[in-house]
């Protein structure tokens, strides 16, 4: 897997200060993508052992909320095995952080992988310019849901995480 940047301050995805791994690879293509550069695969750098560390060095900061998965899309086939690996080892290691998920695919396309188990919140849904809305919290477009993963998955049925 190919990674772009790891951004170690962040507010706007997801709650809190988070740390965000912005993946290469997407095959979603969304009109006025605000991550046009990380559509490539082969794109940015190789994900490795440093990558994760630094990742891992940043969660160890009391206040740094938790880890956002973006790109890209996080669940592109060549990124989706690292990505759980990562998930899972980051809950593992810090289990009171929370881990957020943005990804084109919706909902029914992703409720049975293996990384729901390690992730809190799942932003879904392709970026629609025509449904853009800039007093939208955590999404770009009134079709993307914030989803709390665990309700949802209890109740088999979609738990939004906020409105």
């Amino acid at each position: 897997m190919n990674y772009h940047n790891i951004t170690k301050d962040d507010m706007l995805n997801g709650d809190g200060l988070r740390v965000v791994l912005w993946t290469a690879g997407c095959t979603h293509k969304c009109k006025n993508c605000q991550n046009p550069i990380t559509w490539d695969i082969k794109g940015g750098i190789p994900f490795d052992d440093a990558a994760r560390e630094e990742i891992f060095a940043e969660l160890e900061k009391s206040y740094i909320s938790g880890l956002t998965l973006s790109g890209g899309d996080p669940l592109h086939p060549a990124n989706c095995y690292v990505v759980t690996d990562l998930a899972a080892k980051a809950k593992e290691r810090y289990p009171d952080k929370t881990i957020w998920l943005y990804t084109g695919f919706d909902w029914d396309e992703i409720n049975t992988l293996p990384i729901l188990e390690y992730v809190d919140v799942v932003v879904d849904g392709n970026y629609m310019d025509d449904l853009r809305d800039t007093k939208l919290h955590w999404r770009g477009s009134s079709n993307q849901r914030v989803i709390d993963v665990k309700k949802s998955l209890a109740s088999d049925s979609i738990v939004l995480h906020c409105e």
